[in-house]
């Protein structure tokens, strides 16, 4: 197996707290920033430029997204989610230059969160792109959600996400993100739609956004990644769910991820023991959080020893 870098994109600090309805304090969220890049995180979505009304949570996007460029190390990448180009121009004038638009495959579920049909949100992907003469460092990423099923309109055919997709890179779009907004994928269309895209479009970045909704969070991200995906989002003690979608659960774990490619040999560059400060932090600041990680919830493999009549009295040694 190939075992090339992977990035994990962390979205705990957009995605892990949309749901939450206690404000989190900016500080806080500051300070999970900060713990977050210490552990080795070099890609983090960090708020959402969304209407105040229907997102309290995010409140506070403007003073978060300066807080984080004023204290980020220069090789990490920050980002913020934005469904329309009021979103763009008030991130813009925040300072930030990654943009993360996001609009649905499916039509349904589009209306449900952004308020838009798919034709409104296409015109405005290319009104946040005419904004380059303004802005000539913004990157815009755009984010598919519900490709492999929707809550309301059920499984997505891969012809529409690919449709979409084409029209995308018609506009020059070159960083697209595959979300699998409530958890209806299995391993083989992740991995068969995956590679398909990966194949027609080589000059594409593409990631993978997956909610461990049904259980098959790892398993997908695999799958995603034997296809040639590089980039994969995670979300600290398996946060989020998509407020807009009925029945979605929390993204995978970044430190269910970490452990996983660490274990087959692929870097992530993450540091799962400072990582995990990260989920004990805010454990500390909002005590009746739920986590859904694997790792948190039992640790990583830590063998006592080998067995004798007297019991555990040797330390395992590597074996050749």
């Amino acid at each position: 197996m190939d075992t090339t870098d992977v990035t994990l994109r962390e979205v705990m600090l957009r995605d892990g707290l949309q749901n939450i309805t206690e404000f989190i304090p900016t500080e806080a969220k500051v300070e999970l920033f900060r713990l977050l890049v210490a552990s080795g995180i070099r890609d983090a979505e960090i708020t959402s430029f969304v209407n105040p009304k229907a997102v309290p949570q995010f409140r506070d996007a403007a003073r978060m997204a300066q807080a984080a460029l004023k204290i980020k190390p220069e090789e990490v990448r920050v980002s913020a989610l934005i469904p329309n180009l009021k979103g763009a121009e008030l991130a813009l004038n925040s300072g930030l230059r990654n943009l993360a638009f996001v609009m649905s495959v499916s039509e349904s579920h589009n209306i449900s969160n952004v308020r838009r049909s798919t034709e409104e949100s296409l015109d405005e992907l290319k009104k946040i792109l005419d904004l380059h003469a303004e802005y000539p460092g913004l990157a815009v990423r755009v984010g598919m959600a519900t490709v492999f099923g929707c809550p309301f309109e059920g499984k997505i055919k891969p012809r529409v996400t690919l449709d979409f997709i084409r029209r995308f890179y018609r506009l020059g779009v070159r960083n697209i993100a595959l979300s699998d907004t409530v958890g209806f994928g299995n391993p083989r269309e992740v991995k068969e739609l995956a590679g398909t895209c990966v194949g027609e479009f080589p000059d594409v970045i593409f990631s993978i956004h997956l909610h461990n909704t049904r259980g098959l969070g790892l398993a997908n991200s695999l799958a995603a990644y034997e296809s040639g995906i590089r980039i994969h989002d995670g979300a600290v003690g398996g946060l989020g769910g998509c407020p807009f979608a009925p029945g979605a659960k929390g993204n995978t774990s970044t430190e269910d991820l970490v452990f996983m490619f660490e274990e087959m040999g692929v870097s992530t560059g993450v540091d799962l023991a400072a990582l995990m400060e990260a989920s004990r932090y805010f454990k500390k600041i909002k005590g009746d959080v739920s986590f859904s990680s694997a790792i948190l919830e039992v640790g990583v493999p830590s063998p006592k020893g080998a067995m004798t009549k007297d019991g555990f009295q040797h330390p395992v040694r590597g074996r050749t």
